[in-house]
């Protein structure tokens, strides 16, 4: 990453942050999910190894995304809308029902709705808008 890019789009550098810290706590997420499959028997075998596929995918498509931004890809903003609005999803879902969580909520929803407002900021949008020049072989 060029760092005269980061001057001129501090917010870049704190979206990058925001997916970073993202990625990680999915890659945590799912090291404690391989634990707990081999610590506790779950009650079915098949939906907790399902869970764990999933949580591995998102873990992947977000460290992607946060790669991409560091290279200031003009994709990495749908790919980033799209996985904030799956976590406002499940953020909405835990403030609701019989088991409802609403700190996990809140901690989910905070953080995706500041990347959805860094993702359109202007200084964003510039900074990742253009395809960067091919390097010579």
């Amino acid at each position: 990453m060029d760092l005269r890019a980061l001057r001129r789009a501090p917010l870049l550098g704190v979206l990058i942050a925001f997916l970073a810290l993202e990625a990680l706590a999915l890659w945590f997420f799912s090291a404690w999910w391989v634990l707990e499959l081999l610590i506790a028997t779950p009650t079915s075998v098949g939906a907790a190894l399902a869970l764990l596929a999933l949580i591995v995918v998102a873990a992947v498509w977000v460290s992607a995304i946060t790669v991409g931004a560091l290279r200031r890809r003009p994709w990495i903003r749908g790919g980033a809308i799209t996985w904030q609005l799956v976590q406002v999803m499940i953020a909405i879902g835990c403030f609701q029902g019989i088991y409802a969580r609403p700190d996990v909520g809140w901690a989910l929803l905070l953080p995706s709705i500041i990347v959805l407002v860094l993702v359109f900021t202007p200084r964003v949008v510039a900074a990742t808008s253009h395809e960067p020049e091919p390097e010579a072989d």
